[in-house]
């Protein structure tokens, strides 16, 4: 693997406009997406949707946003993290849409990781909508979750890639939390 020096100059470059850039970095970076995305879908077994269709859906959003900054590996993944959401959560839309009386029900409790995943359905449209509220309350919150749920990262793996304490990681991360189920109660 490329050292984290070349990354981050490819990354100034995809920023600047150099598409070949960014290509190098997800070249770079692939197999740590697809870890991520494999264990964003594990246990979704029967789907259309496996680890390199998200992979490759979420690098398409990645390339389509003009706006997107990627000053170091941490944005990066954070950039990734949220572009797999999309491409889940629109997923989980279609497949709702395509069954009969595809009401949303009520979530009660989050897992500690994504190991085991929220179904790709009601659950992660519900989690969506409590996570667009979140983000409108606390970003910094908004993007542990995203970290910790869609990027599949541990709280050190989080800390690190936002240069905050494990310790500071672990608060935020119980306030999240505590804000999605009280979220999705009242949904």
């Amino acid at each position: 693997m490329e050292d984290t020096a070349d990354i981050t100059l490819w990354l100034d470059a995809a920023r600047g406009g150099d598409r070949s850039a960014l290509d190098r970095v997800l070249a770079t970076l692939y197999q740590e997406l697809h870890s991520m995305a494999r264990r964003q879908l594990a246990g979704q077994h029967g789907q259309t949707l496996d680890a390199t269709a998200l992979v490759h859906e979420a690098y398409l959003k990645l390339i389509g946003r003009r706006e997107a900054q990627f000053d170091d590996r941490g944005h990066f993944f954070a950039y990734a993290a949220a572009a797999m959401r999309s491409v889940v959560v629109d997923y989980a839309r279609q497949r709702m849409a395509q069954k009969r009386g595809g009401d949303l029900h009520r979530v009660t409790d989050l897992p500690e990781d994504i190991e085991g995943g929220l179904s790709l359905d009601d659950d992660m449209l519900a989690l969506d909508i409590a996570l667009t509220r979140l983000a409108a309350v606390d970003e910094r919150l908004a993007r542990i979750v995203e970290l910790r749920y869609f990027a599949g990262l541990s709280e050190v793996e989080i800390a690190e890639l936002m240069d905050r304490s494990e310790r500071s990681i672990r608060r935020d991360w119980q306030k999240a939390k505590l804000f999605l189920l009280a979220s999705l109660k009242d949904h």
